[in-house]
């Protein structure tokens, strides 16, 4: 009898931004209900990252748990932590929220050889950066062009 092994290649995604409080957080928790939606969640291996010190081991921020919770969305274990050079072995994709992150990214791993640092807006042509709702306090606009992001990655992953 012939036995029939499935592999299940799992795409690692880890978001990033300056303090790992509002938008990767955001964009990890939205990107996990969306591929859970769609039966998924066993193929992806998602987290978040800070590119600074400053927030480290603190919660998600009550705008961004504001917004998830309102969604149904859990994120109270979540505490801020710092990429390391580390997890670009890791990981698939660093997808940080704007230029900044990218250069911070670059930085922490002194180059990107296999091509797997973004930013979220890499990905959607109608947004050019994810504006931090900690200093705008705008956390709805954050969550919109977070989401409109997501659904043009997701794409871009199914595509691959």
């Amino acid at each position: 009898r012939e036995r029939i092994i499935s592999w299940v290649i799992m795409v690692k995604i880890m978001f990033v931004c300056y303090g790992n409080i509002c938008r990767s957080p955001m964009a990890e928790f939205l990107f996990k209900e969306m591929i859970s939606q769609n039966g998924e969640e066993n193929e992806y291996l998602v987290s978040s990252s800070a590119t600074s010190n400053e927030e480290l081991n603190h919660q998600v921020h009550y705008g961004t748990r504001n917004i998830l919770n309102r969604l149904g969305i859990d994120c109270s274990n979540k505490r801020a932590v710092k990429l390391t050079k580390t997890d670009y072995d890791n990981f698939d994709y660093f997808i940080g929220m704007e230029e900044m992150n990218r250069r911070d990214m670059l930085r922490i791993f002194g180059g990107d050889p296999n091509k797997k640092v973004y930013i979220l807006p890499d990905f959607s042509s109608a947004v050019k950066d994810i504006a931090d709702p900690y200093w705008t306090g705008d956390f709805n606009r954050t969550f919109n062009d977070i989401t409109c992001c997501l659904k043009d990655f997701y794409k871009f992953l199914k595509n691959k």
